[in-house]
């Protein structure tokens, strides 16, 4: 069963979701100390996380749920869903860095999953006309849609040359760049950025006193 957190850091259904939340769900394929780091590893984690960005209603999450721990099958195919359009949408985004063409079946992954987005319909109201929506596809189907419907936004209207990764080997986060000069090459200054600037003075540290041995050398050997 999700827990009580899941339901309190629930932002609503109607939540618009941000290229931020996007590149979040895509960063969940992490990495800790240059290993790989799933942060999906389980069906129960996947669901608690899009409930808790609002992605999917906490009763269709706990109906999932439920309905995997009694088909253990079901419940590893929509893993594997939630992972396989992960990695489709983190080959996207990494051709967008690299200007390169992404995987022709990675694009198919990600196009069937945006069909399975929601539908806007207007529906009457006692004082006129409301919006709602209905689901095409399951809940995961929905919330994979709607999680990949950023990055689209962003290529046809946005600033794609502004989404980067992490120069940091042992990271490789994706991020937006919203720098002024768009020159940003870290996903946190604080900490990749900082530990480059301290990888590179240790890296100098060990040339310059290298430099100082082999001085010390030739001159012994001189005398």
């Amino acid at each position: 069963m999700l827990t009580n957190d899941a339901v309190e850091f629930q932002r609503g259904h109607a939540h618009e979701v941000r290229l931020d939340d996007t590149f979040d769900f895509l960063n969940t394929d992490d990495t800790e100390a240059g290993a790989p780091l799933e942060r999906l590893p389980t069906l129960e984690a996947a669901l608690r996380w899009f409930v808790e960005r609002g992605v999917i209603h906490i009763e269709g999450a706990e109906r999932i749920l439920a309905q995997g721990q009694s088909d253990t099958a079901a419940a590893a195919s929509d893993l594997a869903r939630v992972h396989t359009v992960r990695a489709a949408l983190r080959e996207v985004a990494d051709a967008i860095v690299d200007r390169r063409a992404p995987n022709v079946d990675a694009l198919d992954t990600v196009n069937h999953a945006l069909h399975e987005r929601q539908v806007i319909e207007l529906i009457p109201a006692p004082d006129g006309v409301n919006v709602d929506h209905r689901h095409v596809g399951d809940p995961i189907d929905d919330a994979l849609a709607r999680l990949a419907d950023p990055l689209v936004t962003e290529l046809t209207s946005g600033h794609p040359e502004r989404i980067k990764i992490c120069d940091n080997d042992r990271c490789r986060w994706i991020f937006y760049d919203a720098s002024r000069t768009s020159r940003r090459r870290w996903c946190d200054m604080a900490t990749c950025g900082n530990r480059a600037k301290a990888a590179r003075h240790r890296a100098r540290l060990a040339r310059a006193s290298g430099g100082e041995q082999e001085g010390s050398e030739d001159a012994s050997a001189a005398g």
